[in-house]
């Protein structure tokens, strides 16, 4: 799929967080795809209208990025461009939380990509946050993220050690990985916005969705297990894949 991207070169609109924007530009450009990070209130409206598909991720959201975001969002359902959402830390705050219902609320998402302990805080679960981390709880994911992906009429991508997809009825399941990912910032930030670009040339989204994180689970094999190195042997193992050296 990377490399079908890589062919392809979808513009992304990402409205992302100021941690990750580098290191999400930078991914989509080793794929391929072409990122643009405007969240100027003025301006998303157009930008989005010539965009592939938009990210709204709020890992560092604040009151003016978020009326950005919903008239960027609007905007999209309005020319039919697909968003994903990354609700990043959705349970760490009340603020977080009011947000991301209003933007579930407002806009249709075609794809929402978190960890459990988002997953949980959206569904209304029990769990213990860690700030924007998964944190702890106990809950039946696979039939949790069937029903969140029914309410709001979405894909469902839930990543941890097994990733899933889900459209509401079938799921996929996708094994592997380097617990290193975890351990350095943007890496499900950056696999947000690869899977925007996914949708913006996708016309089997679950399918294509679940061999995308297949190929990211390879990408973070293959990176190595010292931190310092890690996000630039990543960015060069999307790059080979994306362009078929392997």
């Amino acid at each position: 799929m990377l490399a079908k991207i890589n062919q392809a070169k979808p513009l992304v609109h990402c409205m992302t967080n100021y941690v990750v924007a580098n290191f999400t530009a930078n991914g989509l450009l080793a794929i391929g795809a072409s990122p643009v990070m405007a969240d100027e209130i003025e301006e998303v409206a157009d930008m989005v209208s010539i965009a592939g598909a938009l990210l709204l991720n709020i890992g560092t959201v604040n009151s003016r990025t978020a009326e950005a975001m919903l008239v960027a969002g609007k905007k999209a359902n309005e020319c039919e461009v697909p968003v994903v959402l990354d609700p990043v830390g959705v349970g760490a705050t009340p603020y977080r939380k009011n947000i991301v219902s209003q933007i579930l609320d407002e806009i249709k998402i075609d794809v929402l990509r978190c960890n459990e302990g988002e997953l949980a805080s959206i569904y209304g679960a029990t769990w213990t946050s860690r700030g924007v981390d998964s944190g702890d709880g106990d809950m039946d994911t696979i039939q949790v993220a069937k029903e969140v992906a029914s309410k709001y009429q979405c894909i469902v991508v839930v990543t941890g050690e097994t990733d899933l997809v889900t459209d509401g009825q079938d799921i996929i399941q996708v094994h592997g990985g380097n617990i290193y990912a975890t351990r350095i910032t943007g890496t499900g930030c950056l696999l947000s916005a690869i899977c925007a670009a996914v949708l913006a040339i996708s016309e089997q989204p679950m399918e294509d969705l679940a061999s995308t994180l297949k190929e990211y689970k390879v990408a973070s094999k293959q990176s190595g297990e010292e931190l310092g190195t890690f996000q630039i042997e990543f960015i060069n193992a999307l790059q080979r894949i994306a362009e078929g050296w392997q």
